[in-house]
């Protein structure tokens, strides 16, 4: 009896004890971790492209990326350049008209001051541009200020050097856009001038024609002698082994015809030529004149009314 009520005994504490337990024993639970993330302010912008990623000064660049945020800078080395937003996360700016040639980092400022990576960027010494030659076809007997030409154009430095036909010919730089030179002695057709502000800046040549076609602009009956009067011929690019045609036949030079040997032609210069005609009669009449150089060319035909 003694040893039943015991057993009792030990199963009722048993059964208050197991809560107990259950309450010391630890809480098993699952922990999730959060990912941390950047703050989208603290990525710095990114630069996609560059165009053109290489181009002298008053060029305009297009820069594109992402992040550039709202009222992004330019650098281009330590100077900050005035930047123009096409959209968003592109930007275009100009370079400086007096930036120096050379290779600069390129980068972008945000408005927080966070700054892209750096690009090479290279600035090209200014390339003069001849646009015009003032004028631009002189004939070949000017003479004096007659032969004074103006190169008209751009981006001349006052050390720029003019080429004519390759060669360095003496200039006068006036401006940034003007260079006055002297046409040189030179023979009849198309000639190259260039303007060159270092060896390896130049601009695109232009073409200056030296006409050495003979033209008439005058004729008129001069002094008169006995058997004989003065034709006198007034015009452009006559030379001196000029000749001229009298309805078909020459006067002057060699080879003219031997019953005109008496006739003459007297070159007095690049603008006038006398011609001392026979008449046989006294009698105005119609012939046709035309003044012809060693080279073949040749004035237009005109119709003289003298005896």
């Amino acid at each position: 009896m003694v040893t039943r009520s015991v057993m009792l005994l030990c199963i009722l504490l048993a059964a208050a004890a197991v809560p107990s337990l259950a309450a010391e024993a630890p809480l098993r639970t699952k922990v999730t971790r959060i990912p941390q993330t950047t703050p989208a302010a603290a990525v710095p912008p990114g630069i996609l492209s560059i165009i053109p990623a290489q181009a002298e000064p008053g060029s305009r660049v297009a820069i594109s990326g992402m992040g550039f945020g709202t009222g992004p800078t330019v650098f281009l080395g330590a100077v900050e350049v005035v930047t123009q937003a096409v959209e968003t996360n592109q930007v275009e700016f100009t370079i400086p008209s007096s930036m120096a040639a050379g290779l600069y980092a390129l980068y972008l400022k945000r408005s927080d001051g966070t700054g892209s990576r750096s690009y090479n960027f290279t600035v090209f010494p200014v390339r003069p541009q001849l646009l015009s030659l003032e004028p631009a076809m002189i004939s070949s007997c000017a003479s004096g200020s007659e032969r004074d030409i103006a190169a008209r154009g751009k981006n001349f430095s006052e050390n720029a050097q003019l080429y004519f036909d390759g060669a360095v010919l003496p200039a006068k730089v006036l401006s940034t856009d003007s260079i006055t030179f002297v046409l040189p002695a030179v023979s009849g057709g198309l000639h190259q001038v260039m303007v060159k502000n270092t060896a390896d800046t130049a601009s695109v040549p232009l073409a200056l024609a030296v006409e050495t076609r003979p033209e008439i602009s005058q004729v008129t009956v001069g002094e008169e002698h006995v058997n004989f009067y003065e034709l006198s011929i007034m015009g452009r690019n006559f030379s001196q082994n000029s000749i001229i045609l009298v309805d078909g036949v020459q006067i002057g030079g060699q080879g003219s015809d031997r019953l005109t040997e008496r006739e003459k032609l007297i070159y007095l210069g690049c603008t006038r030529l006398v011609y001392q005609r026979h008449p046989y009669s006294p009698v105005n009449k119609d012939f046709r004149l035309q003044v012809v150089n060693g080279g073949g060319e040749g004035s237009q035909v005109i119709t003289v009314s003298a005896p």
